[in-house]
């Protein structure tokens, strides 16, 4: 088993739920670059190896991406067959890289914008890169991928408010937006839920579903069978955030996710009205 396919079958994320949906080859090869995205997310996010050791490791992989390395792990041979083999840009990659390099820090965000650019590096850049091994026809999937990694994201944003807490402290909340339903960070560190925090939550919540909105706007109809893991991806992440905002947004006090049940449910409800 390839390091790519042990991190893969670890994850139960729900990137690797939707791959079996794609062809062999390419089921194989986003699986790869999704093992990438993995460890290098997991150097930021869940290493216990200090803070310089956690940089240098990120910095190796800048290298490993352009070329091979002393001590490099398998994976970075497998990820520059895939640049080669996609012609993939490297900048998108620095994107990625640079995202979780920020999660390494007490992480604070002034307003929409600076979190526009995070949610940008670390959701709509492995969009990018992902449509390209699916393969399109139309450049304004482009437009697509974008628009459905700042989704995502802002989703996981939503979901993930009380454990980011826990992780660090970490708030991706924009401050600007909190500050005008007077909700302050010592608020949300004491993980007080009342009505500013629930209207506050409304607010990040509408946002997202206009990044879902335009998403599917974007989705040129002659891609749509090309793109049905990112389109699996949008309907599990959009049904999750329906379930969030029925429940009140108790995101501090729980964890929301769906069942593999409902995942299955999602996938064979979208391939039956889809692909058919």
């Amino acid at each position: 088993m390839t390091q790519a396919e042990k991190i893969a079958r670890k994850s139960g994320s729900n990137l690797a739920f939707v791959f079996f949906s794609l062809p062999k080859e390419k089921r194989v090869d986003i699986s790869t670059f999704y093992a990438f995205c993995r460890l290098v997310d997991d150097i930021a996010d869940h290493s216990a190896a200090p803070l310089i050791a956690r940089r240098v490791e990120l910095e190796n992989w800048r290298t490993w991406v352009r070329r091979s390395g002393q001590e490099e792990p398998e994976l970075a041979g497998e990820i520059r067959r895939l640049i080669s083999k996609y012609s993939l840009k490297l900048l998108y990659f620095e994107d990625i890289l640079n995202g979780v390099e920020s999660d390494l820090e007490p992480v604070r965000y002034q307003n929409f914008s600076q979190l526009s650019e995070y949610c940008y590096r670390v959701a709509s850049a492995v969009g990018l890169v992902s449509i390209e091994i699916f393969g399109y026809r139309n450049s304004r999937c482009r437009d697509y991928a974008y628009y459905l990694g700042l989704a995502l994201q802002l989703t996981n944003i939503i979901r993930d408010v009380g454990v980011d807490l826990k992780n660090g402290g970490r708030i991706y909340l924009p401050l600007d937006e909190m500050a005008q339903f007077s909700y302050s960070e010592a608020d949300l560190m004491a993980q007080t839920y009342d009505d500013r925090f629930v209207n506050l939550m409304r607010s990040q919540a509408e946002r997202a579903h206009a990044h879902f909105q335009k998403a599917t706007e974007m989705l040129p109809p002659e891609d749509r069978r090309s793109m049905v893991a990112a389109e699996l991806m949008r309907e599990v992440y959009f049904t999750l955030l329906n379930r969030i905002e029925r429940d009140g947004f108790r995101v501090l006090s729980k964890k929301y996710r769906l069942s593999r049940a409902e995942k299955l449910w999602i996938i064979s409800r979208h391939l039956a009205k889809n692909l058919t």
